[in-house]
């Protein structure tokens, strides 16, 4: 039977699952069917303290969307970008990157936090993920104003069952009226990920039908990503879960992902996420966190 838990802001409703990842409560329940082809991952998150902290944040070929409870709580920004820091963000769009970012967050976070898949991404913020790529945008700049009132009513809800039985309707709804991607670039996109970003551009194109030409353009305006951009990123995101997750070596991971060599991987990773394998491996790395 569910247990009906208490977590941060109110009581979970039953079948919510509350646990806790360092000083964080991490609140789930499974997911509708009509949401999971389009999810990565779907959680809320409440920290009992407000401990200031940075993470970088590393591609991971997902789109993101973060709703904050709270008060504006964080900026990010690439990875040696200069010049003035950026404004806060609260409710957040962030695009498909190739690329690191750094996120200064003072702590203290209410926030429910969904990981898209870049197809997923794309019905329900209808603009072409192009525009979105490498950028963190407000939530209503992609969802239109009633984005503000959506926050607001998830805000001023409790309970964490309550919460997700709102998202659940709203999500659903913006997603059935979406556009749909072409067969084409959704196909394309499955033998990418099916083949952790191993796989020439010229063989998808080929097994699609298309030009390579016409494939980059449909592709890169569904996804946000060149399928050459895509396949770097995927690639490197199975890397990292080798290294951190399932504990290769670097010289296993880079076999094993078809990197020509160990170089090879270190340079891919410096360019992607701004460290080493060896660093990655040993650094805490959470939905595309890596800990400074």
């Amino acid at each position: 039977m569910p247990v009906v838990a208490r977590a941060g802001s109110g009581v979970t409703g039953l079948g919510v699952d509350v646990t806790r990842v360092g000083g964080r409560r991490r609140v789930t329940r499974p997911w509708p069917a009509a949401l999971r082809p389009y999810l990565h991952s779907y959680a809320g998150y409440w920290e009992a303290t407000a401990s200031p902290y940075r993470v970088r944040l590393v591609p991971t070929g997902r789109a993101v969307v973060v709703i904050s409870l709270a008060e504006p709580f964080t900026r990010i920004r690439r990875l040696g970008e200069t010049g003035p820091p950026g404004p806060v963000t609260g409710s957040l769009v962030a695009g498909l990157e190739d690329g690191p970012r750094v996120c200064d967050h003072p702590g203290g976070q209410e926030a429910i936090r969904l990981e898209l898949t870049p197809l997923g991404a794309f019905r329900l913020f209808a603009v072409p993920m192009g525009e979105l790529t490498n950028r963190v945008v407000e939530l209503s700049d992609v969802l239109g104003p009633g984005a503000a009132l959506l926050v607001e009513r998830l805000a001023a809800t409790r309970d964490w069952g309550a919460r997700f039985d709102l998202l659940d309707a709203a999500l659903t709804a913006r997603l059935d009226g979406g556009p749909r991607p072409a067969p084409e670039v959704a196909h394309a996109w499955r033998m990418l990920t099916r083949a952790g970003g191993a796989l020439p551009v010229g063989r998808i194109a080929a097994e699609v039908g298309w030009s390579q030409g016409h494939l980059v353009r449909r592709f890169t305006e569904q996804v946000g990503l060149t399928p050459k951009a895509s396949a770097r990123v995927l690639r490197f995101h199975r890397a990292v879960g080798l290294l951190t997750r399932d504990g290769l070596t670097p010289t296993e991971v880079s076999a094993a992902c078809g990197f020509y060599d160990q170089a090879h991987l270190n340079r891919e990773f410096r360019a992607l996420a701004g460290t080493t394998p060896g660093r990655m491996a040993a650094a805490r790395v959470a939905e595309g966190a890596l800990a400074l």
